[in-house]
């Protein structure tokens, strides 16, 4: 692993459950546990899963600018955001092409909290807070544990007053085992799930307390990876992974429009202003390829970079693979030539160690209309 420049206080845990630790966003982050992968998919979908996310880059502004600086930034209207409330969002280059997405908290009147990967949302927020009355400041003390799966909210209902009343995309400042906690009712999985924003003295304590107190019920630990299986059901994707900066386009720079990507929903309707909001606008329409799932037959999973197949021609890359025992499915995220992004169009994956019919299929493979994450009570 290359020298880290950022910690997880919980790297002994990880490296007790087999983890060497590979780099993510700068930090050492599990990516693999000695439990198989697809166990502990089945885990996150029938009891809970406990991550560490913390390699999530944390950023809060502060000061009368604060909003402005965030409406300018990322591509939803910050105006409808009220303390409490959560958003997905997407930040874009002068080109109007995606370069990172995250999450906007609103923590109070004038204090707000971004959560990123690893692009270049803190250099885009460090950039237009210059010469404002904002404050910045990159929190890399606070961890981010992400306890995601159907029974999440039972376990935190026993210690949490009014977690079940949290809804979608909404946080909590609360304590946790005595320990002072922001508690958000978000994810990366598509089940109902919570992050907990812990102080690092405290994280290890939370982590194993969970573990502890929740085994009886089936929550476990979780690796990185698990993410993957669970988001190519979910339709959530992962930067740099399913972008051009991984599959790149001959002669062209790296770059995706949200067209492409699926994500133009998250701009606010009729929103201007925002950084590469003209070019956005221009690229409807002119997509090169669109963001798709794959169902494939027979039992075995894809690899990342398999090749799609049409009558004779290349017409996609399957960017994230994934196999679920629940369901008996293998399916994938894919980069897919417009015309044969279609419910149903009938492909063939040629990879190094599978070759297989399939068809292209509408994303979300699970729960499409949402109602485990946003369900009530």
């Amino acid at each position: 692993m290359p020298l880290s420049w950022r910690f997880s206080v919980l790297a002994d845990r990880h490296r007790a459950l087999g983890s060497k630790l590979e780099d993510w966003s700068g930090m050492g982050t599990a990516w693999t546990y000695n439990d198989d992968l697809v166990e502990q998919h089945a885990t996150v979908r029938t009891k809970a899963g406990l991550m560490d996310v913390s390699g999530l880059k944390k950023i809060h502004l502060v000061g009368p600018h604060a909003q402005a600086v965030l409406d300018y930034v990322t591509t939803r209207d910050t105006t409808k955001i009220y303390p409490g409330k959560s958003v997905y969002a997407c930040i874009l280059n002068d080109r109007g092409m995606f370069t990172d997405d995250c999450i906007i908290y609103r923590t109070g009147p004038n204090s707000w909290m971004l959560v990123h990967g690893s692009g270049t949302a803190h250099e885009e927020v460090v950039k237009q807070a210059m010469g404002r009355n904002v404050a910045v400041l990159f929190d890399d003390d606070l961890h981010d544990l992400s306890l995601q799966g159907p029974v999440a909210v039972d376990f935190l209902a026993k210690h949490v007053p009014g977690i079940r009343d949290l809804k979608y995309f909404h946080h909590m400042q609360t304590t946790l085992f005595g320990a002072p906690v922001m508690i958000s009712r978000t994810g990366y999985t598509g089940e109902r799930g919570y992050e907990i924003f812990c102080r690092g003295q405290d994280a290890p304590m939370i982590w194993d307390t969970i573990l502890d107190q929740g085994k009886s019920m089936g929550i476990k630990p979780v690796c990185f990876t698990t993410l993957d299986f669970l988001r190519v059901e979910s339709y959530l994707l992962f930067y740099p992974y399913d972008n051009s900066q991984m599959y790149p386009f001959p002669d062209q720079p790296p770059g995706d429009s949200l067209w492409e990507l699926g994500l133009d929903f998250t701009v606010s309707p009729g929103k201007t202003g925002f950084r590469g909001y003209e070019e956005h606008y221009k690229l409807k329409g002119k997509e090169r390829f669109k963001i798709f799932g794959l169902l494939i037959e027979g039992d075995k999973m894809a690899e990342g970079g398999d090749e799609l197949w049409k009558d004779g021609k290349k017409v996609g890359v399957i960017t994230c693979p994934s196999y679920s025992k629940l369901t008996k499915k293998s399916m994938a995220i894919c980069r897919m030539d417009v015309d044969v992004a279609k419910q149903g169009t009938p492909l063939e994956v040629r990879g190094k160690n599978l070759k297989a019919k399939a068809i292209a299929h509408t994303i979300s493979f699970d729960d499409p209309e949402k109602k485990k994450r946003t369900a009530v009570g």
